[in-house]
């Protein structure tokens, strides 16, 4: 990408758009093309392509998705099927109808069946059942894939995938019936501590195993594989199979993280587990191997970036509460 390229970066007020917008800008690109859910609404085909027949995009970052954790996942399945499959399907089309010359897709690691060999690689995709409580969210994402893929297919276009794991840090939604686990506990310990309160419950065993990764660390990530050259890309994926797993390649169980947030946040109280709650995939970890093949890895620790998230969260301490 050139710095003075048109480059359109759906979802730029959310966790990961939010990362890739600081990072484009701290690169030096000079033409970042951003819009607002009330100033576009992806869902409608007609608005997304008056948008790009006005602003022209040479690339596409499409970050923008209807998030949730395991509670909002499971409560509203039909809204985050929908919501999603509405948004990528608009925007790649768009993309293609356009000329944009490079997009990047941003999926997640929820894509792979519920029981799938550990860790997961890119070939595991569609060998089985997914995870219940999140099937709706990552059939639209493999949807996704798909679509991507397709056009490349059968128009020629330059469209790739990433699938990242697990994604904390700043910008994050703190909101507990819709945040994820690092977020929720981060939120739940401080307003404990705030309290005096002696415990704080969180939900499951504590014994699944899950990898995060820090949310620029992502964004490098997307930057990097954005810009790789065509020879190098296919080298590593092919036109069926041609996503590419984003993680730091180790993981840790909810209750050791859950430990490691009480420590940071300083709460002094007990953790207590909900066992009548669900824990949802019983491990999810990446194999990054292609990735780190192409040579990038993963450079902020997962305590770097907790401490960094809660310094984020107490400085927005107001606006989250409101």
């Amino acid at each position: 990408m050139k710095r003075e390229s048109r480059i359109y970066l759906a979802g730029h007020q959310g966790l990961v758009g939010s990362a890739i917008h600081r990072r484009l800008k701290a690169d030096g690109f000079l033409n970042i093309i951003t819009s607002t859910h009330s100033e576009l609404d992806l869902t409608d085909s007609q608005a997304v392509n008056t948008f790009f027949s006005q602003h022209h995009p040479h690339y596409v970052f499409l970050a923008a998705a209807k998030v949730g954790g395991i509670h909002a996942n499971n409560t509203y399945p039909a809204d985050f099927i929908y919501q999603n499959l509405m948004i990528e399907a608009n925007v790649i089309n768009a993309a293609y109808k356009h000329g944009v010359d490079r997009l990047l897709f941003l999926g997640s690691s929820c894509i792979y069946p519920r029981l799938v060999e550990q860790p997961m690689r890119e070939h595991a995709l569609l060998t089985g059942p997914l995870e219940p409580t999140n099937e709706a969210y990552a059939i639209a994402k493999i949807a996704g894939i798909k679509l991507c893929e397709s056009y490349n297919r059968q128009y020629g276009t330059h469209y790739r995938s990433v699938m990242p794991t697990n994604l904390y840090g700043p910008h994050d939604n703190f909101n507990l019936e819709h945040s994820h686990v690092i977020p929720a506990l981060i939120r739940k310990c401080h307003e404990a501590k705030e309290n005096n309160a002696q415990t704080v419950s969180i939900w499951g065993t504590g014994n699944a195993q899950r990898e995060f990764l820090y949310v620029d660390d992502m964004a490098d990530a997307c930057l990097y594989i954005m810009q790789l050259e065509e020879h190098t890309y296919a080298l590593k994926t092919s036109l069926m199979l041609s996503h590419i797993n984003i993680g730091t390649g180790s993981d840790i169980t909810i209750r050791l993280l859950a430990e490691m947030i009480k420590t940071v946040v300083a709460f002094e109280g007990d953790m207590t587990f909900d066992i009548s709650k669900p824990d949802g995939s019983p491990r999810k970890l990446l194999d990054t191997h292609r990735l780190n093949s192409l040579g990038w890895q993963a450079q902020i620790s997962l305590e770097e970036g907790i401490a960094m998230t809660y310094q984020w969260y107490l400085q927005h301490l107001e606006d989250i509460r409101d």
